[in-house]
């Protein structure tokens, strides 16, 4: 029986015309991408939008590919600059009064129950709180290593930023989720 293909392998057949390449690439990453572009963008309608482009641009992009960082490095880099596209575009006008309002109502605590009583369902919302009360780079940093399994030089190349840089990043995400469990 022959060996379960690489990511890259699969990308450079799909380069060449193998189209069951593409579907075998496109099942491995769907649900990895889609909840990355979901909790980056938080609405469903941008992510939707967003992971349909992600893929066009994997298809346009398919005869240039080179496998010299790990596909889903790769992948990844088309999405996170897809979403930066999306928010220079969509910079929010909102008012200095609103921003307060705003940032004082997700500091708020959800609830007053102690922490071993909440369900799990409680524990996710509070956890989505807390990521969307990250700065954008600690979030993005944060979902990459987590949720995407990648390393402190692949994120690195993701975002644009230097190996200390995401290590920061890293460290003062965790200690701001750790802080929003804590109250």
């Amino acid at each position: 029986m022959e060996a379960e293909k690489t990511d890259e392998e699969l990308m450079l057949a799909y380069a060449g015309g193998d189209l069951l390449a593409f579907e075998m690439l496109y099942r491995r990453h769907r649900g990895m991408l889609y909840r990355f572009l979901l909790r980056n963008l938080r609405q469903r309608a941008d992510a939707d939008e967003l992971f349909q482009e992600t893929w066009s641009r994997l298809i346009g992009a398919r005869e240039r590919y080179r496998p010299e960082a790990k596909f889903t490095t790769w992948l990844l880099q088309i999405a996170h600059n897809l979403v930066v596209d999306r928010f220079r575009r969509q910079r929010p006008q909102a008012s200095v009064e609103e921003t307060e309002a705003v940032m004082r109502t997700l500091d708020a605590p959800e609830s007053e129950q102690p922490e071993r009583a909440l369900s799990e369902f409680e524990q996710r919302r509070r956890l989505q709180l807390a990521l969307e009360d990250l700065p954008e780079e600690q979030r993005l940093a944060f979902l990459l290593r987590i949720e995407s399994g990648l390393g402190l030089e692949e994120i690195g190349e993701i975002t644009g930023a230097g190996r200390e840089t995401v290590k920061s990043r890293l460290r003062y995400a965790l200690a701001r989720i750790r802080a929003r469990f804590a109250t």
